[in-house]
């Protein structure tokens, strides 16, 4: 009677144990009990941010440090490097300058503008014109020595018909647009019997006692040239004296183009300049009439040459050569010098020219004229 209660009372117990409210303090006391030994399964736990975030700036900083040596170091090499070359160079006194004295052509400031003249296959005298299309200029040419001359030849020049050679003085490329777009390659040629003539009156006008102009009086005349007011004056005074007496602008497209392209451009040249050389009168309204006539034609493919040529009279006369076998031909001879005053006033002078780099290149072979004695340029050997 006494060990039937215990028992029950025990089996009690143990079936409340086993059916414990998982809510009850006791159940929740249970499951928050953790053992501070157990180890995490989740590695973000373990990362210390301001220890990775030091580590990051000391990364960068030593990376800094490294660089700025190695410039540091690279600039000390170079300028250790550049004091051993000076000491050595220092050493040996022997230097590479030209013997020539200032005065030599070859010697003065300007040699590398000056024109190179080079030998072709067949020992004919040209010049670079530094385009790949016309490449080459030649430096002296043959033409008839009248234009009754040239209206009379169906063919290229015999050797029984009288000729004038031209020299030279300069060339140049012609560009338009903003874009820089070349057009032909022109050249100015002076007859070369002219030359002393040409020689002598811009010696006479730096310096009147002298026969040929030193580097400083060069420079004098160099800078009048260039200059836009004072060029056009010596330019228009020579042309209407007729010096040179006979010059030809010799032109030669590196693209295919026409007479009417070639005429308008030509035609806007002589009426901006038609003030400088006095456009009173119907004779240069008639004479613009008949330059424009001279260019009602057709094409004109690259290469091909034409030339403006002007006598002794200041008449122009237009001659064109399509490569054919008949030749250079005349196309027209306009009377009124006037006309031919304009259009080389357009390539020589003034403040807006056909052709900058030809205006400078005919500067520079003036200069190279008036550098030698008067007379002597007409028996210069090359």
């Amino acid at each position: 009677m006494i060990s039937r209660p215990a028992i029950r009372c025990h089996a009690v117990l143990r079936s409340g144990q086993a059916g414990l409210n998982p809510g009850s303090p006791l159940g929740r006391r249970t499951f928050s009990l953790r053992s501070p030994s157990t180890p995490s399964g989740r590695p973000v736990e373990k990362l210390n941010i301001d220890r990775l975030s030091d580590r990051a700036q000391q990364y960068h900083r030593n990376r800094q440090l490294f660089m700025l040596s190695g410039a540091v170091a690279g600039a000390i090499s170079f300028l250790y490097t550049g004091w051993k070359l000076k000491e050595a160079l220092g050493k040996n006194p022997t230097k590479l300058d030209s013997s020539l004295p200032s005065t030599h052509p070859l010697a003065a400031a300007d040699a590398a503008d000056r024109k190179v003249v080079i030998h072709d296959d067949q020992g004919h005298e040209i010049v670079a014109t530094g385009n790949s299309t016309v490449p080459h200029f030649p430096r002296t040419i043959e033409l008839p020595s009248s234009s009754s001359d040239l209206a009379a030849s169906t063919a290229p020049t015999t050797p029984t018909t009288p000729t004038t050679e031209y020299t030279l003085v300069g060339l140049g490329l012609r560009s338009v647009s903003f874009l820089g777009i070349q057009v032909y390659v022109v050249g100015y040629y002076v007859a070369t019997s002219d030359i002393a003539a040409l020689q002598s009156t811009l010696i006479k006008r730096v310096n009147r006692i002298a026969t040929t102009l030193v580097p400083g009086e060069r420079d004098e005349l160099r800078t009048s040239l260039l200059d836009p007011a004072q060029g056009e004056e010596i330019w228009n005074e020579l042309l209407e004296k007729r010096i040179p007496a006979r010059s030809v602008f010799r032109v030669v497209p590196v693209r295919d183009t026409d007479f009417h392209h070639l005429r308008d451009g030509f035609v806007r040249a002589i009426q901006a300049r038609s003030a400088s050389v006095g456009d009173d009168g119907d004779g240069f309204g008639e004479g613009m009439a008949e330059f424009r006539a001279l260019f009602n034609r057709g094409k004109v493919p690259k290469q091909k040459e034409l030339l403006l040529l002007r006598d002794e009279q200041g008449r122009l006369s237009v001659v064109y050569d399509d490569g054919r076998k008949s030749g250079r031909q005349l196309l027209g001879t306009i009377q009124d010098e006037r006309i031919s005053r304009a259009l080389w006033l357009n390539y020589l002078a003034g403040k807006k020219v056909a052709s900058e780099p030809a205006r400078k290149s005919i500067v520079e072979g003036i200069v190279e004229f008036v550098e030698r004695p008067v007379g002597t340029v007409a028996t210069q050997v090359l």
